[in-house]
């Protein structure tokens, strides 16, 4: 029963993650909507850059394998009470909504497994650590592969 309804039941995830320093609010926003859009955003002021925003609608399959993705790090079941408070170095946040679950985690930003061992929550901030680096890679790769222009 769970199953059917994590891939029917309602579906909302946003990821942040950034900070504030010398070339002033630089970060990287992702979000898929109820409506099947993939909404993208990286803000990067390093030698004038511009930020990159592009959205893209994403198909049944491409949402339920993002929902599987989830579901399978069983995130849904931690809590971030424990997790080192966002900082001067920055903030990650992460939200999802899934069925009739609904989850907001804020922590700083992680280095490397590192960080993740020496907190309060090893356990619970490594399955946050790992399940973003999946999300960043699936996100990348539906951008690239749904923007990549090839010359002819």
């Amino acid at each position: 029963m769970a199953a059917i309804e994590e891939e029917s039941g309602e579906f909302y995830l946003r990821y942040y993650v950034g900070h504030k320093g010398k070339f002033g609010h630089e970060f990287l926003e992702f979000e898929f909507r109820p409506d099947g859009k993939l909404r993208y955003a990286n803000n990067s002021n390093y030698k004038n850059d511009t930020m990159i925003r592009k959205e893209v609608f994403l198909s049944p399959a491409v949402l339920k394998e993002c929902r599987r993705i989830i579901s399978e790090s069983e995130i849904m079941k931690e809590d971030d009470n424990n997790w080192p408070e966002p900082d001067r170095i920055g903030r990650q946040e992460l939200e999802i909504v899934m069925g009739n679950e609904h989850i907001s985690f804020t922590t700083s930003k992680i280095g490397s497994l590192v960080d993740v061992q020496s907190s309060n929550d090893p356990e619970g901030l490594r399955i946050f650590y790992y399940l973003v680096q999946d999300l960043k890679c699936f996100v990348f790769s539906l951008i690239s592969l749904h923007f990549k222009i090839k010359p002819i």
